[in-house]
């Protein structure tokens, strides 16, 4: 398989870029645009096993189909969390809800390790 490169953009580097600069997005707008997409894959993993016949192929659209399904939910659990800690940051008691997200998540102070031994 061959692939092409195109040298324009180093060979000129001083001229304006062709496409427009794309707005910076919140972090909820990223993880809608990763639910469309996740969404589009799975249809496509789903079209693509209802059209195959070869075993091989099949067992690739299946494993394709349950990688998007482990992406979908798990980014569904992000934006439940996400509305979660923006319902919180709404009332009064935010403050004591931060709080006890982070003692949950390390309990023994200074056992934020990467490094297990």
């Amino acid at each position: 398989m061959k692939t092409y490169f195109s040298l324009k953009r180093f060979l000129k580097p001083t001229q304006e870029p062709t496409e427009p600069e794309k707005p910076l997005l919140t972090p909820r707008e990223k993880l809608l645009d990763d639910i469309e997409k996740t969404q589009h894959a799975l249809e496509v993993a789903y079209c693509g096993f209802d059209n195959v016949t070869d075993p091989d192929l099949i067992d690739c659209y299946i494993y394709e189909v349950n990688s998007a399904l482990k992406r979908y939910r798990f980014l569904l659990q992000q934006a439940e969390h996400m509305q979660s800690l923006e319902d919180a940051n709404n009332s009064p008691e935010s403050l004591f809800v931060e709080h006890e997200l982070v003692s949950q998540l390390c309990p023994i102070p200074g056992s934020l390790s990467l490094h297990h031994n």
